[in-house]
């Protein structure tokens, strides 16, 4: 992290609802620059659609969202160039090939040399024998790898995995969160990464956020959270059970 810490993005009451469902309800966090962050939370906690508010795809009721200091809503263009998403949910255009896919989104981007970065990607997340495949024709490993690629074309500032490595055995995660870590120590990135593998999160995260029926339950590191929800006196970090004692726990209990 900078010593400055800069806030690369800030996120203060943020609501939406849909219908009478309430999917987000006042959530507030911040990522501070070069940090990566744990956004946590059991399925319909709300972490989805808080990514899609920050994406810019659907607008809360209430809240702002600032990213570089900016408005969100006001500066979107803008921002999203230096802005990329990796989803174990989004799929590349399954007709075109690798390297159509990525080469479409450099012409996006507008990013410079762009056959030079799309194959120093495929080189580094070991996909380059791929390149000529059409994306249908790839495992569900190999397209999670090619969505991690398109995703670091553009050197984001801000990078938002949503279970980037779902579809990747444990080797393949391995080695990924290692590159993963690699990349942003490199270019400063700030990361906001969700992941039901707790050990994916305990390897990357400096801070964790947890969300539970739209709402903040909980924030702090891997540790300060073991220590609060789990052991006092913990030495390491059991992010598996931070998650299980959370998602049992009402909002409202946290609120007393």
């Amino acid at each position: 992290m900078s010593k400055n810490s800069t806030l690369i993005l800030e996120v203060k009451n943020l609501a939406k609802k849909f219908g009478d469902y309430v999917a987000v309800d006042g959530i507030s966090f911040d990522i501070k620059e070069s940090e990566i962050l744990g956004f946590l939370g059991p399925n319909g906690a709300g972490k989805s659609t808080t990514i899609n508010c920050i994406l810019g795809l659907i607008k809360p009721e209430v809240g702002t969202i600032r990213i570089f200091g900016k408005d969100l809503f006001k500066k979107r263009s803008e921002i999203m160039q230096e802005v990329n998403y990796c989803s174990a949910e989004s799929n590349l255009p399954w007709s075109l090939t690798v390297n159509e896919c990525l080469r479409a989104y450099s012409a996006l981007y507008a990013v410079k040399n762009a056959s030079t970065k799309i194959d120093e990607l495929l080189e580094r997340f070991e996909i380059a024998e791929f390149k000529n495949k059409r994306m249908r024709n790839l495992s569900f490993g190999q397209r999670a790898r090619a969505s991690l690629c398109k995703a670091l074309l553009n050197d984001p500032k801000l990078l938002l995995l949503d279970e980037p490595m779902a579809s990747m055995d444990p080797d393949v995660v391995d080695r990924g969160i290692k590159l993963l870590l690699k990349i942003q120590k490199e270019t400063g990135m700030s990361v906001l990464y969700t992941s039901h593998n707790m050990w994916e999160i305990e390897q990357v995260a400096s801070k964790v956020v947890f969300v539970n029926h739209g709402k903040v339950m909980a924030q702090g590191t891997a540790l300060e959270l073991t220590r609060q929800e789990v052991q006092l006196e913990a030495k390491e970090p059991d992010l598996r059970e931070v998650f299980i004692q959370l998602s049992r726990k009402a909002p409202e209990m946290e609120e007393k």
